[in-house]
C-alpha cells in the first residue's frame, strides 16, 4: 500500500487502508511522517515478508540496500515529535472531516463543478464543461490552472491537477480556518467561471495514442 500521501491522519485515519479493511504486507511511508517539515520515508513490512530476507552472508539473501541518508537522526527526532502531536490529534479528525465536508455541499452547485469528493482532508473539485453530461474538461485545458491562480490571488496555496483542482488543509486546522479555505476556494470557482466558460466552447481534438 502506497501511504505516502494518504498516511498519517490524512483520510481521519491514521492509514488509508484501514478504511478498506485490509492488511498489506508492505506500507510506503514519507510526507506525514514527519508533517512535512524534513524530509523523511520508511517501508513496513510484515513478519513473513521480513523473515524472508533473513539469513547470514553466505545465504546471498539479504536486503542488499540502503540509503546514505536512512536514519537521519534530525529527521527521526521530528517525526517523532510529530507522531505525539498527532496522537493527540486524531480522536478530533473524523468529526472535524465531518464538518468540512457540510461547508462544502454549496460549491458542488458551482457551475462546471461536476463533482466534489472528499475523503479526510483530501478534497478534489473535477471541473466539466457540462454538468449535464459530466463531459470532463480535455486534460490540455489545464482548467484548474485558473482556480490555483484565482486562490493564490485570495491567499490560498490549492494544488492544480489537470482538470481537478485539488484542497489539502493542515490537520491542525481550525474550524474558522477551514472555513476561510473553504470561502476562498468558493470565490475562486466563480471568479474562474468566465474563463471555463470560454474553454467549454472551445473545440478540443480527440486524444490520440502515441506509439510506442
Amino acid at each position: 500500500m502506497d501511504e505516502v500521501a494518504t498516511g498519517f491522519g490524512r483520510t481521519g485515519r491514521m492509514f488509508a487502508f484501514q478504511h478498506e479493511e485490509v492488511r498489506p504486507d508492505l506500507v510506503a511511508l514519507g510526507k506525514g511522517l514527519t508533517g512535512g517539515y524534513l524530509p523523511l520515508a520508511a517501508t513496513l513490512a510484515t513478519e513473513e515478508v521480513h523473515a524472508a530476507f533473513v539469513g547470514t552472508y553466505s545465504d546471498r539473501k539479504a536486503f542488499y540496500h540502503g540509503h546514505s541518508y536512512s536514519g537521519n537522526a534530525l529527521g527521526c527526532a521530528v517525526a517523532l515529535a510529530n507522531l505525539d502531536l498527532l496522537d493527540g490529534m486524531m480522536d478530533g479528525l473524523p468529526g472535524k472531516a465531518d464538518w468540512l465536508a457540510r461547508r462544502l455541499d454549496p460549491l458542488r452547485s458551482i457551475p462546471h463543478v461536476g463533482e466534489v469528493r472528499q475523503c479526510g482532508f483530501l478534497v478534489g473539485f473535477d471541473l466539466v464543461r457540462d454538468a449535464t453530461t459530466m463531459e470532463p474538461y480535455p486534460w490540455q485545458t489545464r482548467a484548474a490552472w485558473s482556480i490555483h491562480l484565482e486562490a493564490k490571488k485570495r491567499g490560498l496555496l490549492a494544488r492544480p491537477y489537470a482538470s481537478t483542482g485539488l484542497l489539502v488543509p493542515p490537520l491542525a486546522s481550525t474550524h474558522d480556518e477551514l472555513a476561510e479555505m473553504v470561502r476562498i476556494y468558493e470565490e475562486a470557482l466563480w471568479a474562474a467561471q468566465p474563463g471555463l466558460k470560454r474553454l467549454a466552447r472551445e473545440s478540443w481534438p480527440p486524444l490520440v495514442e502515441v506509439p510506442a
